[in-house]
Order: C-alpha cells, then sequence, then structure tokens
C-alpha cells in the first residue's frame, strides 16, 4: 500500500508535468498570448520586487515599484549595494521560481502556500506601489486570485497553479535574461537595462554581455536544482 509520501511525490511529478506541457502549449500557440499577457505582468512584478528587497537587504530603502502595461517595469531605490541590486531583478525573478516550483512539490499544504503568496503580494502591493497603478492591480490582482484558489479549489488545483507560476516566472527569467545576451546594451527610454547598468556602475572593463550570460547560467541552474531536488532526487530514492 503506497504511503501518504509516495502519494504525494506522484502527485507532484503529474501536477508538475501537466504545469510544464501547458506553459509549453501557451507559448507555442500565438492565438493563446492573452493568457500570458496576465503571467508577464506578474513576471515583472516579481522582477521589480527583487530589485526592492535587495535595496531593503543591504541597507537602502525603496521608492516605488512600477508595472508598464507593455510589461516592463522600473523600480526606484535609494542607498543599498548596487552590486546586488542591479541583478536581483532577474535572479530574483529566476530564485523565486525556484523557490516556489521546490516549496510547492515538497511541502503538502498546497493551499496555504496560495494563501501566504497572496498575502506577500498584497503586502508588497499596499507598501511599495501607487494606489490603482498597474503595479498595484497586478499585484492586488494575483493577491485576491491567489486566496479564491485558497479558500475555494482543491489542493490538486492549488497545486497547479503554484506549478504553473513557478514554471513561467522561471522560464521567463531565464529566457529575459538570455535575451540580454543579445541586447546588452538596449535602454528602456533613458533607463539601460540590468546587464548594461551594471557594466557602467559596477564592473565597467566588463561588458554587459559578459554578466547576462553569468546571469542566464545562475537562472538555469536555480531552475534545474528546483526541478532535481524536487521531483527526480526524491523519485530515485
Amino acid at each position: 500500500m503506497l504511503t501518504d509520501a509516495v502519494l504525494f511525490r506522484q502527485r507532484s511529478l503529474a501536477v508538475a508535468l501537466v504545469a510544464f506541457a501547458l506553459v509549453f502549449i501557451v507559448w507555442n500557440i500565438p492565438q493563446l498570448d492573452f493568457l500570458l499577457y496576465p503571467l508577464r505582468l506578474f513576471v515583472t512584478f516579481v522582477h521589480e520586487t527583487g530589485h526592492g528587497m535587495a535595496a531593503l537587504l543591504t541597507g537602502g530603502d525603496i521608492g516605488r515599484l512600477v508595472v508598464f502595461s507593455s510589461g516592463s517595469g522600473v523600480a526606484t531605490t535609494a542607498g543599498g549595494t548596487r552590486a546586488l541590486i542591479l541583478p536581483a531583478g532577474y535572479l530574483g525573478a529566476a530564485l523565486f521560481g525556484a523557490a516556489l516550483f521546490y516549496i510547492a512539490n515538497t511541502v503538502l499544504f498546497s493551499r496555504t502556500i496560495s494563501l501566504v503568496l497572496a498575502l506577500m503580494v498584497a503586502v508588497v502591493s499596499i507598501l511599495y506601489t501607487d494606489f490603482l497603478s498597474t503595479a498595484w492591480l497586478v499585484g492586488m490582482g494575483f493577491a485576491l486570485v491567489l486566496g479564491l484558489i485558497a479558500w475555494k479549489v482543491s489542493r490538486n488545483g492549488n497545486l497547479l497553479v503554484l506549478n504553473l507560476l513557478a514554471v513561467v516566472t522561471g522560464l521567463n527569467a531565464v529566457m529575459d535574461v538570455v535575451g540580454l545576451v543579445n541586447n546588452s546594451g538596449a535602454s528602456l527610454g533613458g533607463v539601460r537595462n540590468d546587464a548594461a547598468a551594471f557594466s557602467a556602475q559596477v564592473a565597467p572593463l566588463i561588458p554587459a554581455a559578459v554578466w547576462a550570460i553569468l546571469w542566464a547560467l545562475i537562472a538555469v541552474l536555480l531552475l534545474g536544482a528546483a526541478v532535481y531536488f524536487s521531483l527526480i532526487r526524491r523519485h530515485l530514492k
């Protein structure tokens, strides 16, 4: 007779495979792009939060987190360590996706995870975004949806939603950083992308593309480690 732990591992593996399959399908069918749009805004919300959290953790302050309807964003910070703040957008999103994937597939209480995530997103929205701005709407919208899912949806349903958010956030972080390799000097208006800003402000002797490649490798390793330690290694035991 299968134990609860074995059943949970089997269910986690099945749900994770479904999540990866759904993301692959949606990403490769242009007619389904509209489904990715809110998720893309959420990834940007996480990206900008990563910058802000790095500022706080290194003794700085967060001004405002901004998400544009185009899917780009800006985090205004003061103080802190720029060498950690600048890469924390992409790597923070990758770490968030990897950590969420690992936790969702190793902890039994998926409803509790959804609720905690909803509260975290709501707190960030209230404290660091402007009321009724795009960032506020994205954060509070996802907080509300996650709260409702935690309350009304089954454990398997919660597990699927958490895996989808983790996979989309993690893979988007990887793809976005890879995009920097080919576009490391690009800017949004007067705002340089993170790799270009890092090269200019922290390590001017090393090209932005080198930092972008390094961040991409770290992002891939984070997501790969989450998949390995939460699913593959546990199923090999």
